[in-house]
Formats: structure tokens, sequence, C-alpha cells
């Protein structure tokens, strides 16, 4: 492992640890054509560490998780992965590396049960080649349990679970298929208050775990609920990055509504109504 893959960071007990930085990007970008859609972007994803990547349509958010998660390449700077420069190929590269990314509208099929599509593409079989199918509910209904989720019957269809349930059997089966880290595409952006609750719990339960999670979210009060750092995305390029400890959720708000452009906006709405 490469030395300048692991950092030191404030322990539990006001001390330090040393975690590892699983995903560094320094100075990525990536052009389409004649299209910059990003550009400069400095990013370390940790063991333990909820990185929160925050940002309006059109800010860069789409191409970076695909940047991540094997689908398109970089054209600048670079990207190491457990300290290595790493150039993915294919999301399969991606999921060997360790990288799992479960997007918003979910690689899930609604009509087959909660366990076949926990076991989707990676099925267990025995001898002349019959599914275990009760060893593969054990270790689905083992699996969600350990993140808080309880679900009696297995057989019943995905799609009948809340939007909550079925973001946490994507995330549950990305971890158990060897995950390190998750990147979560706006995991909450359909969801109510009671069902994002949920989520946010297993993000939690996830940094707990171990996993380094990136968190892509418009929502700065969910950001701010389980992250331990925020990167602020405008334009194709970050506008702002701090750790939990060094920023507010006012001023994390402010700078995703737009900080001085938001401050012109209401004197020339006052203006406009005096």
């Amino acid at each position: 492992m490469s030395t300048a893959a692991r950092r030191p960071t404030d322990g539990p007990d006001g001390g330090t640890s040393v975690t590892e930085t699983v995903i560094r990007l320094e100075d990525v970008g990536k052009s389409y054509g004649n299209v910059r859609a990003l550009h400069g972007i400095n990013l370390d994803v940790r063991q333990g560490e909820v990185t929160c990547v925050l940002g309006d349509n059109g800010a860069g958010k789409s191409t970076l998780i695909k940047i991540m998660a094997g689908l398109h390449d970089y054209t600048e700077g670079r990207m190491l992965v457990h300290g290595q420069v790493t150039h993915f190929g294919s999301p399969r590269q991606a999921l060997d590396a360790g990288i799992a990314t479960v997007y918003q509208d979910l690689a899930l099929a609604p009509l087959m049960s909660v366990w076949r599509n926990f076991f989707l593409g990676k099925e267990l079989h025995g001898p002349l080649g019959m599914l275990r199918v009760a060893q593969m509910k054990q270790i689905a209904d083992s699996e969600l349990r350990k993140m808080g989720i309880v679900i009696p019957d297995l057989d019943r269809p995905v799609g009948a679970l809340s939007g909550g349930q079925r973001q946490c059997v994507a995330i549950a089966r990305a971890i158990y298929f060897g995950a390190k880290v998750i990147i979560l595409d706006e995991p909450t952006a359909a969801l109510g208050v009671k069902q994002s609750g949920v989520v946010l719990k297993y993000i939690v339960k996830a940094r707990d775990a171990g996993l380094g999670v990136v968190f892509i979210t418009h929502n700065p009060h969910h950001a701010f609920l389980v992250g331990n750092r925020f990167v602020v995305l405008k334009l194709g390029e970050v506008s702002l990055e701090a750790k939990r400890d060094h920023i507010t959720l006012e001023q994390l708000t402010g700078e995703m509504a737009g900080g001085d452009e938001l401050t012109a906006l209401e004197h020339e709405l006052r203006d406009l109504h005096p």
C-alpha cells in the first residue's frame, strides 16, 4: 500500500488514527470534444467517512460519478485507487476494485423477489446447477439485518418495498459483494422525510462499518446530517471544499443556493417590490 494513500485523521478520543484514502482525484477533468464538463477536481474518498458531493443540475455531479464508476475515463489529471494511478475501462473494473455505484433509478428487477434481487447475476448454485435458495435467503436476511433492515418476507417482489427499503437492498448487496467504496447517486431525491431517514441511517451504518461513502445530493440538510467532508460543484469546478468542523449548515446551504448570486438576487427583488 502506498504511504501516499494514508492520512492521519482525528480519532474518536481526540487523538489521531490513520484511515486509508481509497480514491484520490488530483486535478481531474473531463472534456467531451470542445465541451469541458469537469476541471481541476480534487477529492479524497476515505474509509469510514462520508464525502458529500453537492451541486445543482449541470454542476458536473453525473460526470464525476461516471468517472469513479468506470463508465467514462477522465481526460485531465489523475485518479488514484489504493494509491495506484488508475483508468477504468468499464464498470466491471471499478467493481473489481471495490467501487460500487447505486444509481437513483436502481438496478433492481421490481417483479423479482428480494432475495433474487440481492443475488441477481451472482446466484449460488449447488450440485447439478440447482439454486441454493435457502442459503441465499439466509444470507440476504442476515446482511439486511446487520444494517437494521428487517424484511419478514424475502419472497416479496422488491417493487412492493418502500423507496427507502429498495435503496437499502441495493446498498446491502454492494457491501456483501465486496465494495470498499459506495457511490450513492441522489438516494433521497424521490423519497419522503421518513424514507429519507431510513437511507441516511443506512449511510451512517455503512460508514461505521469502515466503508468509504460518496453521497451525491442537492440537499444540504441531508448532507450535513451524515457528512464528514463536503464538496460543492458549480459548472464543473469545485466552489467549496470543507471538513464538517470547518463549516456550518447555513454556510453550506448558502453556497448551494448561490452565495453572492443569491444576495444579488435578493437586492434585485427588493428593488422590484419596495
